[in-house]
């Protein structure tokens, strides 16, 4: 299947795990910015908005273990096993900083990465992400209930498949339609979908929330928070309540965008990473004070 965009394709074992990652640009004097998608996703979710971010650094986007072509496993599966292999495979590349975005459960991984490589990360983004609240979507906390996704597997995993297309049909091409369908159809996707959701989430809404550890980090980096005004999935209230709890975030809402900004308008996504992310000076993020 062709590529919009000179993208290269490389997989690699990273702790015994077999990693599949996209990448384009190249710059040997920015920090390589690395872009993490959601729950059920893929590297493919990046492929509208990478090329923009691209055209003055490197930009990599791995398929998380479970997702697109990575393995999928047996176990595993944790937020925090997530974000373990990122750290090592962002060692095993030798980048000594990086810049990260993290969508939806991408951005819950990377506020783990942070408790992992916080020196690492020069400056994080976190979009339409999990980890800031308890609200989300029904059928995520449908999907939590033990047993649901492996007893129905594929059906459910279809269905999911269908509510994300019906947010996305109108902005994607009937190919990368059928490439999202694609992976979610992979044998295995089902239960890394499944014991994924049930680390995170329960009937009553999300588990985790990146607050309740960020005093373990002695340093944050400069944050910034950016959403869709108009995400059902998880509510841009979210981020407005980390800005209320963290001194220097930088909250952005993009106009007229659901769950899925970076590929409804991915332009002006990037233009929003791109200004964070190129500015000369921000200011650390800082919890205040109780």
């Amino acid at each position: 299947m062709s590529d919009p965009s000179p993208f290269q394709h490389h997989s690699a074992s990273v702790g015994g795990v077999k990693l599949h990652w996209l990448e384009i640009g190249s710059s040997h004097t920015v920090p390589p910015l690395i872009l993490l998608h959601g729950l059920g996703g893929s590297s493919q979710m990046w492929k509208r908005t990478a090329p923009f971010l691209a055209e003055e650094r490197r930009v990599l986007i791995p398929d998380l273990p479970g997702h697109g072509l990575s393995e999928r496993l047996e176990a595993g599966y944790q937020l925090s096993w997530y974000a373990q292999l990122i750290s090592r495979w962002i060692h095993s590349l030798g980048l000594r900083k990086v810049d990260v975005v993290g969508h939806s459960f991408g951005g819950g991984v990377a506020q783990m990465l942070l408790l992992e490589e916080s020196i690492r990360i020069r400056r994080l983004i976190l979009a339409a992400s999990g980890g800031l609240g308890k609200d989300i979507g029904f059928w995520l906390r449908l999907a939590s209930i033990p047993y649901v996704v492996e007893k129905f597997g594929q059906p459910f995993m279809g269905l999911g498949t269908r509510l994300t297309l019906s947010r996305l049909k109108k902005v994607l091409t009937r190919e990368e339609l059928d490439e999202l369908i694609a992976m979610n159809e992979i044998q295995g996707s089902a239960r890394a979908f499944s014991r994924t959701v049930r680390d995170v989430i329960n009937w009553r809404g999300q588990t985790r929330n990146f607050l309740d550890r960020a005093h373990e980090i002695k340093s944050l980096p400069p944050i910034a928070v950016i959403w869709g005004d108009c995400d059902a999935l998880i509510p841009h209230s979210h981020g407005e309540a980390l800005r209320k709890s963290v001194e220097g975030v930088t909250f952005i809402k993009l106009k007229g965008c659901g769950h899925f900004l970076q590929q409804e308008n991915p332009q002006a996504f990037a233009r929003e990473v791109r200004a964070f992310i190129e500015a000369e000076a921000l200011p650390a993020a800082r919890l205040r004070m109780a």
